[in-house]
């Protein structure tokens, strides 16, 4: 028996058999045939689509891409913090080049003169201490080449005292040096201008100092008192006499350099006047004091 097809008709014994094994009718499903020209023209609506989408949103420049990725912008937790820190040490070094710059201020407005003053008075004091520190080797030398190194010993001792009564006030001295005299007729002159002027004399080298008959030392102190200042509790009141003993050369620069001394002193309405002199006389003395708690190591 055949089919309309004309292929021999087998679905009844196929049939027959599936139920006879008890395993039902069977049914296959097959996905309807697409026809070529269906498949076709989906394809073509399809591309007419996405020409269509693109047609409809142009595409973007590199730099519309590259602002796309910048913003809004978009920042990690570390990202933060290495931001703070960055902040942080920017602003430390614009403290730091601030403060600088005003210490500056004074030398940038500075004449010609001036600044010539300023690189001389600091030449000066390098060979100062270039002096002093040949001269401490020569007594090194004094006392390893000598015949008789106590005697020598005793003689470098005698003169280390001298020197060190005169820092101490405890012995008169004289030598070269300057006069600087203050003028205070407004009465406003006060005890830490006057410290300043002192500060700056030892800057520069003095060694020995008095004022209006006191002796100043490394434990003076001077404060106010009315219109009067006290130095180690000794009343003193203007004209206010400096008598100093060091270098000259170096000593009046030290005290007209641009910002300093003397000009602090004109603002304030005072007169200042500086002489230099071969020969300054500090008489004024101080007796020994015993310290309270200090003593020799060597002891």
């Amino acid at each position: 028996m055949s089919n309309q097809d004309g292929r021999p008709g087998n679905g009844r014994s196929e049939t027959s058999r599936g139920e006879r094994l008890g395993l039902g009718p069977l049914r296959r499903e097959l996905p309807e045939e697409v026809p070529p020209l269906a498949a076709a023209g989906a394809a073509e609506d399809a591309g007419g689509d996405r020409s269509a989408q693109e047609t409809a949103e142009p595409e973007l420049t590199g730099r519309q891409r590259l602002l796309q990725g910048l913003w809004p912008p978009r920042f990690t937790r570390a990202q933060l913090v290495v931001a703070l820190l960055l902040f942080g040490l920017g602003f430390g070094l614009a403290v730091q080049v601030a403060s600088h710059s005003d210490g500056d201020s004074a030398l940038r407005g500075a004449r010609q003169e001036d600044l010539v003053r300023i690189l001389d008075e600091l030449d000066d004091r390098t060979q100062r201490l270039e002096e002093e520190k040949q001269g401490l080797e020569k007594q090194r030398q004094e006392l390893e080449n000598s015949s008789d190194r106590a005697e020598e010993a005793r003689r470098q001792t005698a003169e280390r005292e001298k020197q060190l009564g005169i820092l101490a006030g405890t012995v008169a001295a004289q030598g070269p040096g300057i006069t600087m005299t203050i003028e205070d007729t407004k009465g406003t002159v006060q005890a830490d201008m006057l410290l300043d002027a002192i500060q700056e004399l030892r800057a520069a080298g003095a060694e020995a100092i008095q004022v209006n008959g006191v002796r100043v030392v490394a434990s003076t102190y001077l404060a106010d008192s009315g219109r009067s200042v006290e130095v180690d509790g000794n009343k003193i009141q203007a004209p206010y006499r400096f008598q100093v003993i060091g270098k000259p050369q170096d000593l009046e620069p030290a005290l007209n350099i641009p910002g300093g001394v003397v000009q602090t002193l004109e603002k304030e309405q005072a007169t200042v006047t500086v002489e230099r002199s071969d020969k300054i006389v500090v008489d004024a003395l101080r007796a020994a004091k015993r310290p309270d708690y200090a003593r020799s190591s060597s002891q």
